[in-house]
């Protein structure tokens, strides 16, 4: 790899921009490709299906084979209350690769303890969320339940380039909930980004069952696949 390449590389890592390493098979020339670049269109859009799948591919154009490999920033979970239903999801995050971060002023609640080897912030949800930078690598659960936690929460999340926004309560309360972000001047698209109730419909019961419907509907949107 040439160091003006592998310095780009460094450079979007830093910077946690997506980018492919594109590798022609026959030359060994080499180029990176952002997620917004348009370097050819069929060679482009392979890129973009690397970055979404995690996973390296062979793109063969007219002029040969040419090898994507992604390099994506890290997955990040920011779970804002640290509730019976954020244990769970906290671990089968981690296992699924995320870096995880428990956001709660409750400090009671917000413990090594209960989150061994978890980042624990008992910042007001929205300066923690403010401090703790989602970008589009990121996905957002809100789980208090409480819409003094979890409205200022949202409010930052909405307006970050998270790819997932998902937040804990019935149909009725997310009504009220999109009643409260409209008088804050949220408009509609804003709002609909919220995944609400939060999770699959699987008829999920427990703590840790409603974990696996919210880890799944994360992923399921993470992988760009259809229902």
């Amino acid at each position: 790899m040439k160091r003006e390449v592998l310095q780009r590389l460094l450079d979007a890592w830093r910077e946690k921009r997506p980018v492919v390493l594109a590798t022609d098979h026959a030359s060994g020339v080499q180029q990176l490709i952002g997620a917004a670049d348009a370097a050819g269109a069929a060679l482009a859009d392979a890129a973009r299906d690397a970055l979404a799948r995690d996973a390296c591919v062979t793109h063969e154009g007219a002029g040969g084979a040419i090898f994507l490999q992604p390099f994506n920033p890290p997955l990040r979970m920011i779970i804002v209350g640290a509730v019976h239903i954020a244990q769970p999801l906290a671990s089968m995050a981690a296992l699924a690769e995320y870096d995880v971060a428990i956001v709660d002023p409750r400090a009671a609640f917000a413990t090594a303890a209960r989150f061994p080897g978890v980042t624990l912030t008992t910042e007001w949800p929205d300066q923690a969320l403010r401090a703790l930078a989602p970008d589009a690598r990121t996905a957002i659960v809100t789980l208090t339940h409480d819409p003094k936690l979890d409205d200022p929460a949202l409010r930052v999340a909405l307006r970050s380039p998270a790819f997932y926004v998902g937040a804990l309560g019935s149909k009725k309360t997310h009504g009220a909930r999109v009643a409260r972000l409209r008088e804050e001047g949220f408009t509609d698209a804003e709002i609909a980004r919220i995944h609400a109730p939060v999770g699959l419909d699987i008829e999920a019961r427990s703590p840790a069952e409603i974990a696996i419907s919210i880890l799944a509907e994360i992923t399921q949107l993470l992988r760009g696949a259809s229902r």
